[in-house]
């Protein structure tokens, strides 16, 4: 039965492969400790409590019906200014839209922007760009990061690749990595699109920037969250934002999310997603209106919320460091934002106990999950070569008891490796 080009091109998820089996273990009565998921555990990370009964209080009223197909104006009204406060950025109500969380926004974006054979340049590992040129038969201009810029694109890398692109599909911090652009590092990459921008004459398209910062409330440190506008107020014209309550708030199943651009990609952007009815839901954009004027209470929320991740992602990358220490190969960069690690496991070639040779990272991947009982998801599976041995782990359903045993778990699976 023959389908479309699409539907029958579609790239299968290594995530959604691996999910399948980590399920079938747990369903057999087996421990794993799954930090695969770009989620939460409500149990340990709760969305915060004047959001949840700002919820009910909406459903209560009644808020029920179809919200604008914009976003409801309070909302973006309260967008408005909560951007202003926080980041520093002016936008009209005009130049936000409201969608249910960033995936519909991502898609619109793409949709709204690029033709077929369009390229557009993303560098991997990254979440979904390679599906999401797919789904728009764009050409897929691949740009290989590696861990000496904690796995972020350069403008060095970038450069040669931009002549002509549509698209440059840009994250920080970074899924799956944690890791954020620097000051300088974001501003070469501003100066470099601006510069291509005035090369282009009239009749030609833009370069565009898609930055998706869903992550940017959460970094630890010493770090700073860095965007294009606001380093570079020229790239306004030029940059489409994605941001949503998803993972600042651990709201991931709430679905509210927004873009910030020009308003006449905004507005086409807006156009599709009607065809495809990607609102968010009305009594939900209701109570984050109205949550998002408690500035106290959201700084409440994020002081605990941040030291609770940042110590579980610290205390990981410790236990990583003692066993790189002892001589087992593993590594990890620090911790800088979001709700992942980046770690390293160098086991190819290594021989299992009962002889048998991991002859690929494939290997390496079932061997952490049914020795060590580790679930964590290869770069791989994010557009990486199949031979990177790193790793992103997720700690958004971690219990901090828990570390203690997975290290020792990870520890006595390394050792059993010859």
């Amino acid at each position: 039965m023959k389908l479309s080009q699409l539907a029958e091109t579609l790239i299968g998820s290594e995530i959604v492969k691996l999910g399948g089996e980590i399920r079938e273990k747990i369903r057999k009565g087996e421990t794993v400790y799954n930090f695969t998921v770009g989620d939460f555990d409500p149990a340990i990370f709760p969305i915060p409590q004047e959001l949840e009964e700002a919820i009910i209080s909406a459903y209560r009223q009644h808020f029920t019906n179809y919200p604008a197909a914009e976003g409801n104006l309070d909302l973006r009204e309260n967008l408005k200014s909560f951007i202003k406060d926080w980041q520093g950025l002016d936008y009209t109500t005009d130049e936000i839209l409201i969608a249910c969380g960033g995936r519909p926004l991502i898609y619109a974006t793409y949709r709204a922007i690029c033709d077929e054979g369009d390229k557009i340049v993303y560098a991997v590992p990254s979440w979904n760009n390679n599906h999401y040129t797919h789904f728009v038969d764009g050409e897929h201009v691949v740009i290989e990061a590696t861990a000496e810029t904690n796995f972020m694109p350069t403008a060095e890398l970038l450069k040669p690749h931009i002549s002509s692109a549509t698209l440059l599909a840009l994250c920080s911090p970074q899924n799956p990595t944690g890791t954020t652009f620097t000051k300088e590092g974001l501003e070469a990459i501003c100066d470099m699109v601006l510069e291509e921008n005035k090369r282009r004459g009239a009749g030609e398209k833009k370069l565009y920037v898609m930055y998706d910062q869903m992550y940017w409330h959460l970094t630890y440190g010493g770090i700073k969250h860095v965007d294009p506008v606001s380093l570079r107020p020229e790239m306004k014209d030029y940059t489409i934002y994605i941001d949503a309550i998803s993972k600042v708030f651990a709201a991931t199943g709430v679905r509210v999310g927004w873009s910030t651009g020009p308003a006449f990609i905004i507005n086409k952007m807006k156009a599709i997603l009607t065809h495809v009815g990607a609102w968010a839901p009305m009594a939900e954009q209701k109570a984050v209106a109205v949550y998002l004027k408690d500035r106290g209470a959201i700084e409440t929320y994020l002081k605990q919320f941040k030291q609770k991740v940042s110590v579980r992602l610290t205390k990981i990358y410790e236990g990583f460091q003692q066993l790189k220490s002892k001589g087992y190969p593993v590594d990890a960069i620090a911790p800088e934002a979001a709700i992942y690690l980046t770690i390293k496991i160098d086991a190819v070639g290594k021989k299992k106990a009962d002889g048998t040779l991991l002859n690929n990272q494939a290997d390496v991947t079932a061997y952490l999950l049914n020795e060590a009982k580790l679930a964590i998801v290869p770069f791989y599976a994010f557009g990486s070569s199949k031979d990177n041995p790193w790793y992103r782990l997720s700690v958004g359903t971690c219990k901090e008891e828990a570390i203690a045993d997975v290290i020792a778990l990870l520890e006595s699976a390394m050792a059993k490796l010859s």
